[in-house]
């Protein structure tokens, strides 16, 4: 099963479906985000629904509580590298004059569109 065409996307956060065809459900959950969102239907239509439900609905009960949502994506996240190729990234990104971590950014999006042109 390709798992593109289980997914669904709604305000940044992204749904996992799977069908239990002993209950004839869908069930599903929110896989970005640590706080645990669950949804379900019978049919395409309702879990569609259910989905964008769950997520209003949580992100109303955060507004409640006055804590905030957790967002599907920062924009942060640590990667850990070898003492030896944090040095010759740190060296390189002092040499083209910009910052490591716009050094890594540019060597993940390069990555990326050589991907989309393969």
């Amino acid at each position: 099963m390709n798992s593109k065409k289980n997914m669904m996307e709604y305000k940044g956060y992204l749904g996992a479906v799977e069908y239990d065809a002993q209950a004839k459900i869908f069930h599903g959950d929110i896989v970005n985000t640590r706080d645990v969102i669950t949804f379900q239907g019978t049919t395409v239509k309702e879990i569609e629904r259910a989905f964008k439900d769950s997520i209003d609905d949580y992100i109303s009960w955060c507004e409640e509580e006055g804590v905030e949502p957790e967002k599907p994506y920062s924009g942060k996240f640590n990667v850990r590298l070898s003492p030896e190729l944090h040095r010759q990234i740190a060296i390189l990104a002092k040499k083209k004059h910009i910052s490591l971590n716009n050094f890594v950014e540019k060597a993940i999006t390069d990555e990326i569109a050589l991907l989309h042109e393969a």
